[in-house]
């Protein structure tokens, strides 16, 4: 199959609806939750390139993202590519973006997950475009069968906050605070006032502590500045090690293959933790 550009330039006789119904072929990813996601859907031959950052050690599927090729996440890079579709993130660099559609390129924007419904639609999107329905299909149902075995795993209606590098709260800016409450968990953060995230302050917490924190594992022992705040003696008074449930930053960081995981993993630590 040539390149959508090739058949423009040396043909013209193919409607751009056309084309836009034929599977690509190769496709470059500039965005690491779209790495992830691509690989789950296609096969590694249909990939021409991932973005530089997709085979980073907080990347879930990072040995498999690694044996692809990376791009160097500029544009240009991507105009000598010959790619039938690019994939890239609601953050990215806008006149990347819009550089690349004035040349030619199809470009779909991926959104953060805000809820596993926004995840269901945005993969069953993607995988008609790529002609991979039935892939697209299993990765929604390994999603549900999780959680299917997660739902109402705490034995009580514990409060949970969580909290990052620096006091920082996300909110119910992801699916984390949905899956807590799929758990039979009560997030903290709108008690705090910041149902959309925010900056917690130490003092804040320690006053009016939640029944447990929610932290990334890297956040383990206190190895900078940002992860310090989390091990202030204060702060572990009244949220001791016991106290605290940890999720693999891989894991959370992008919806997608992660996601069925994401969410055993939740469901171990509230099984293993909450009282």
């Amino acid at each position: 199959m040539l390149p959508r550009r090739s058949v423009a330039v040396l043909f013209g006789l193919l409607s751009a609806s056309a084309l836009a119904a034929s599977p690509p072929q190769r496709i470059v990813s500039l965005n690491k939750c779209a790495d992830q996601l691509l690989l789950a859907l296609v096969e590694p031959s249909r990939i021409a390139s991932v973005s530089p950052l997709g085979s980073d050690e907080l990347s879930f599927l990072a040995k498999e993202i690694k044996a692809l090729p990376a791009n160097s996440g500029r544009g240009e890079s991507v105009l000598l590519s010959n790619a039938d579709l690019v994939l890239t993130g609601a953050f990215e660099s806008h006149t990347r973006r819009d550089l690349l559609r004035r040349q030619g390129f199809e470009v779909v924007v991926l959104q953060p997950w805000k809820s596993i419904a926004e995840g269901r639609g945005q993969i069953r999107e993607l995988a008609r475009r790529l002609g991979s329905e039935e892939r697209g299909e299993a990765l929604i149902g390994a999603i549900d069968a999780a959680l299917e075995r997660s739902r109402d795993v705490s034995p009580a209606r514990r409060s949970v906050l969580v909290l990052q590098h620096r006091g920082y709260t996300p909110g119910d800016t992801g699916i984390v605070d949905e899956l807590l409450r799929h758990t039979g968990l009560a997030p903290y953060s709108e008690r705090l006032g910041l149902p959309h995230g925010g900056m917690v302050s130490l003092e804040k917490v320690v006053t009016d502590p939640p029944d447990y924190l929610l932290l990334g594992d890297g956040a383990r022992a206190a190895i900078d500045q940002g992860s310090a705040l989390l091990w202030h003696p204060a702060l572990t008074a009244v949220l001791p090690p016991e106290r605290r449930l940890y999720l693999p930053d891989r894991l959370s960081i992008c919806g997608g293959p992660a996601t069925p995981p994401l969410i055993d993993a939740l469901a171990a630590e509230v099984r293993s933790k909450v009282r």
